[in-house]
C-alpha cells in the first residue's frame, strides 16, 4: 500500500481528538485556503483560510457554552454541506459534545425518531424548508431546548420560544478553545438509514474516526494543493469521513457543491481536484453520455469507443495486468480529441475519484478510467469509521474493492461473510446492547452481511447475505448485480428484481423519464398517460432492453413479466433512504399487486 510522502498529515497521536485535529490544522496552516462556498448575497465564490474558519469556530464553541449542554450531551445538525456545518461540529466536539447527523431530505417522521431516540438536547437548522419539513412532527419534539437556524425563519403565526437565528446568538467574537478530551470518547451518533425497520445510531469516537482518516489518507499521496469538492451530504459517514475530516489531517481544501441539480456547473467553476462519491451519480453521467452519442454520426461514435477501449488498455498496461501493444500509441490524439472533452466537463483537473457507498459497475468504471479519470473503489460501513479496504492508484483492480486499510483484520466466515476487526470498529449501537452482540461477536469480529473473497490480498465482495432470490427450482440469484445491470441502460432509473420463491423472475422498473417520452412517442403513445408505459407493445420493448442487460447472466435468470411506472422511487415516498439506497421490502409491499398481476397465472 502507498504511503503518504506529505509530512504535513497529522497523525491521530497529535491530534487526540477531533477538535483536536481542526486546533492543530489551524495552528499549522493558518493562511492556506480551508473552505470555499458559493455567497448567495454576493452571488461569487467566497474563501475562508484556516485561521478564518478557527475564528468562526471560536464564536460557535463559546455560544454553545451559554446553553444548558453538559459534555456528553447531544447537539444535532440539520443543514446541508457549508462551512457552517463543519463549524458546529467542531464546536460541538470541543466542548464535549455529541453530534448527532441528520438528512435534510429524510422524512419527518424519520427525524423526530432519531432527535427522540438519542435524546438531543439543541437542533440546528438551516433555513426555512428544514423548518417546513419538520411542521408535522413538532408537537413531538419538546423535549428540545434550543433550536438555531442559520437564517431567518418564519413562524407563520406559530412562533418557538427555542427558536433563535445563529447571527443574534453568536458572540462578535471569542477564543478558540482547546480541551484535550479522552480520545475513546464518543464524538457521535450516526443513524444508519436502513433498508427495513427503524434507523439504529451508530456511536462512533473520536479514535474511531481520526485512525480510519488517516488510515485512508495513506492510501493515496493527497497533496496541500488538493481541491475536493464537497456534494455527498455530510450526514453520509463516507463524505463525513473521507470528504470532511480526512482533508483537515493532510491539509487539503474543500470547496461546498450548492445542489446536486448545479454539480455540473460547479465542477466547471471549482475546478476540484478530488471527487468522493457514489456510483450513482457516474451513472448519470453514463447514461447521458451514451444517450448523447445516440445522436452522434457513426464516426463519432467509433472514435468514442476506440478511446474507451484505448484509455482501458493503457490503463491494464499501466496495472501491469497487460502487456504492450501499438494501439497505445493512439492514445495522445485520442485523449485530446474525445477523453479531454469529458474531462473538461468534470472541471478539468480531477487527479482523483473516490467511489464507495455502494458496488462500482465495472462498465462505469471502464468507461471512465478509459477516458484517464484516476478512480478508486473502495469499502465500508457506518459502523467501521466507515473505510475498511480502498484501492491505491499503483494497485487498482476496479472490480475488486482494495486492499484493507493498515491495522484492519478481515476473514472469511460461514456463508462465505466478510468479517472485520479494526480501531474503526463502532463503540456499538445506541441503546440497542441486543442489535450490537448481534453485529459484533465476543472476539471483536464485526459481521458486515456482505459475502466476499479475498484474493492476492484484496477483497471482492460477491453479494450480500439476505438478499439472494432463491427461486421455486431452488436457483440462486443475487438481484442487486441483475439491477445493477438493468440500470445500465439508458431507458432504465430503477429495478427491483423479484422472484424468491417464484417459478420464474419478473421486475418493478422506473423508467427515465426522457428516455421514456421518446420511446412513447415512437410508438405513437402519449408519454403522459399512465396505461402507455404499461401497454403489452411497451413491455415487449422493455422486456427486449432487459433481456440484452442481463445476457450474461446464467439462462435460469431471465426476466418474464415486467411491470413499469413512471413516478421514481424516492426519499419523499419512503422508497429510498437517504444515503440513496432503494427500500426492498417497502416497494415489495407497496407493489404487492403488481406483482400478483405478473404471476397471476402461476
Amino acid at each position: 500500500m502507498a504511503k503518504n510522502t506529505n509530512d504535513s498529515y497529522i497523525t491521530p497521536e497529535e491530534a487526540g481528538t477531533l477538535s483536536g485535529l481542526f486546533y492543530e490544522r489551524v495552528r499549522r496552516t493558518p493562511d492556506a485556503l480551508a473552505y470555499r462556498f458559493f455567497d448567495e448575497f454576493s452571488e461569487s465564490w467566497k474563501d475562508l483560510s484556516w485561521s478564518e474558519t478557527g475564528a468562526q469556530v471560536a464564536r460557535w464553541q463559546a455560544a454553545l457554552s451559554t446553553e444548558d449542554l453538559q459534555p456528553g450531551d447531544r447537539v444535532a445538525i440539520m443543514m446541508q454541506n457549508c462551512p457552517e456545518w463543519a463549524m458546529l461540529d467542531q464546536a460541538a466536539l470541543a466542548n464535549g459534545l455529541v453530534v448527532v447527523p441528520l438528512y435534510t431530505q429524510d422524512r419527518a417522521e424519520n427525524a423526530a425518531y432519531i432527535l427522540q431516540n438519542a435524546g438531543v438536547k439543541t437542533l440546528v437548522i438551516g433555513n426555512q424548508g428544514h423548518w417546513d419539513s419538520l411542521r408535522p412532527v413538532r408537537d413531538q419534539l419538546g423535549f428540545l431546548t434550543r433550536i438555531i437556524s442559520l437564517t431567518h425563519i418564519d413562524t407563520a403565526g406559530y412562533p418557538d420560544a427555542r427558536l433563535i437565528t445563529v447571527g443574534s446568538w453568536l458572540p462578535d467574537e471569542a477564543e478558540l478553545i482547546r480541551i484535550n478530551w479522552d480520545k475513546d470518547s464518543l464524538a457521535t451518533i450516526v443513524y444508519t438509514s436502513g433498508t427495513t425497520g427503524r434507523p439504529k445510531g451508530v456511536m462512533l469516537s473520536h479514535h474511531n474516526i481520526l485512525w480510519n482518516a488517516h488510515r485512508t489518507a495513506q492510501v493515496v499521496n493527497f497533496s496541500l494543493s488538493e481541491l475536493f469538492l464537497s456534494f455527498l451530504p455530510l450526514s453520509h459517514t463516507l463524505e463525513r469521513t473521507v470528504g470532511y475530516y480526512l482533508p483537515i489531517v493532510v491539509g487539503a481544501s474543500v470547496a461546498y457543491n450548492r445542489s446536486i441539480p448545479q454539480l455540473a456547473d460547479d465542477l466547471l467553476a471549482v475546478k476540484p481536484t478530488v471527487l468522493v462519491s457514489v456510483p450513482r451519480i457516474f451513472e448519470r453521467v453514463y447514461n447521458k453520455i451514451y444517450a448523447g452519442l445516440e445522436e452522434k454520426s457513426p464516426i463519432a461514435r467509433a472514435l468514442f469507443k476506440l478511446a474507451v477501449s484505448t484509455g482501458w488498455r493503457r490503463f491494464e498496461y499501466q496495472q501491469g495486468r497487460a502487456g504492450w501493444s501499438p494501439q497505445l500509441l493512439l492514445w495522445p490524439l485520442l485523449e485530446k480529441i474525445v477523453a479531454s472533452k469529458v474531462m473538461e466537463k468534470l472541471g478539468g483537473r480531477m487527479s482523483l475519484a473516490v467511489v464507495g457507498g455502494a458496488p462500482l459497475p465495472m462498465s462505469i468504471a471502464r468507461l471512465f478510467i478509459g477516458l484517464g479519470l484516476p478512480m478508486v473503489q473502495g469499502y465500508g460501513l457506518t459502523e467501521t469509521s466507515p473505510v475498511i479496504s480502498g484501492n491505491p492508484i499503483e494497485n487498482n483492480d476496479p472490480a475488486g474493492v482494495g486492499c484493507p486499510l493498515q491495522d484492519v483484520e478481515v476473514r472469511i466466515g460461514d456463508k462465505d461473510e466478510l468479517q472485520v476487526r479494526s480501531p474503526g470498529v463502532m463503540l456499538g449501537y445506541w441503546a440497542n446492547e441486543k442489535a450490537t452482540s448481534d453485529m459484533i461477536d465476543s472476539d471483536g469480529w464485526l459481521h458486515t452481511g456482505d459475502k466476499a473473497r479475498l484474493e492476492n490480498g484484496q477483497v471482492y465482495i460477491t453479494g450480500r447475505l439476505k438478499e439472494i432470490i432463491v427461486m421455486a427450482n431452488g436457483e440462486k440469484v443475487p438481484p442487486a448485480d441483475m439491477e445493477m445491470a438493468i440500470c445500465m441502460d439508458s431507458l432504465f432509473d430503477q429495478a427491483v428484481v423479484i422472484g424468491d420463491s417464484k417459478p420464474y423472475l419478473s421486475a418493478l422498473l422506473v423508467l427515465n423519464p426522457e428516455q421514456w417520452e421518446v420511446l412513447a412517442k415512437e410508438q405513437n403513445m402519449d408519454p403522459t398517460g399512465t396505461e402507455a408505459c404499461t401497454s403489452p407493445r411497451i413491455n415487449e420493448i422493455v422486456l427486449e432492453h432487459v433481456a440484452k442487460q442481463i445476457s450474461t447472466f446464467p439462462g435460469y435468470a431471465k426476466i418474464r413479466k415486467v411491470c413499469c411506472q413512471i413516478e421514481p422511487w424516492d426519499i419523499e415516498n419512503g422508497l429510498m433512504t437517504p444515503t440513496l439506497k432503494i427500500k426492498r421490502s417497502k416497494i415489495l409491499e407497496r407493489f404487492d399487486a403488481d406483482i400478483e398481476r405478473m404471476y397471476q397465472d402461476h
